[in-house]
């Protein structure tokens, strides 16, 4: 049996929550341990439920800086790879407290049906960095970071 659209929907709703109210430990509920994220730059594999928390937690200050308020999501495409797999690709969209769009980014989840829920196994970040840095320089952000 093949994981609905409709179950595929739910998931991203819940992870749009998760995203908008800055809650890393909503957010982590729906992963799987361990769970996987990478870009071009980077790949980091989070064993525990802590440590996704915390991986998790290290972008809302960024965030909040830019002045997120809420979370939307388009579906773009899914690849039903077995019949517990779907990869999704997703574009996130970033607004303010007035409901204006800061940003968008795309990335790809691996999503697996566990019991009767669904858990990312891993996230491929295509372009937040980019979308980030740019939204920060029109909005006079410094992403330096603090020296230690």
């Amino acid at each position: 049996m093949s994981i609905d659209h409709d179950r595929i929907v739910d998931y991203l709703a819940r992870y749009a929550d998760t995203l908008t109210n800055l809650d890393a430990e909503a957010a982590a509920d729906l992963w799987t341990m361990p769970g996987m994220i990478a870009d071009d730059r980077f790949s980091g594999v989070l064993i525990s439920r802590s440590e996704m928390i915390e991986g998790l937690k290290q972008s809302y200050p960024l965030y909040r800086k830019l002045g997120l308020a809420s979370v939307g999501y388009d579906v773009v495409d899914e690849h039903h790879l077995t019949g517990n797999l779907v990869l999704v690709r997703v574009r996130w969209r970033f607004f303010d407290a007035d409901g204006e769009l800061l940003t968008d980014s795309s990335a790809y989840y691996l999503l697996r049906a566990v019991d009767t829920d669904l858990r990312a196994t891993a996230c491929i970040q295509v372009d937040d960095v980019e979308k980030l840095r740019a939204l920060a320089s029109a909005r006079g952000v410094d992403l330096t970071p603090p020296a230690e």
